[in-house]
C-alpha cells in the first residue's frame, strides 16, 4: 500500500497538486483482508494532508498486471 500511495503522491506532485487536492479515491485490490490490515498507511497520509475524501474499496480477481495487488484511482481538483 505504501508504494501505491507514494506513486499517487508523485503523480499529483507532477500535476502541481498534493493529497490535499484529492476529492475521491477508488482502491482496487486482489486481496481485501491484507488491504484492510494496511489501511493505516493510506489513512495516515490522508490525515497528514488534512483531507478525508470519500473512498471505495473493491476486491477484484486481478489487476492489469498480475503481479500488482493494489491500484488507486484518484480524482483531484485544483
Amino acid at each position: 500500500m505504501k508504494a501505491a500511495v507514494d506513486n499517487l503522491e508523485a503523480v499529483l506532485e507532477g500535476a502541481g497538486m498534493s493529497l490535499g487536492n484529492v476529492v475521491h479515491l477508488t482502491i482496487y485490490t486482489t486481496d481485501v483482508d491484507p488491504m484492510l490490515e494496511s489501511w493505516d498507511a493510506l489513512a495516515g497520509r490522508l490525515a497528514a494532508a488534512d483531507v478525508a475524501p470519500p473512498q471505495t474499496l473493491l476486491g477484484v480477481a486481478r489487476l492489469a498486471f498480475p503481479e500488482l495487488m493494489v491500484e488507486i484511482e484518484a480524482t483531484a481538483v485544483d
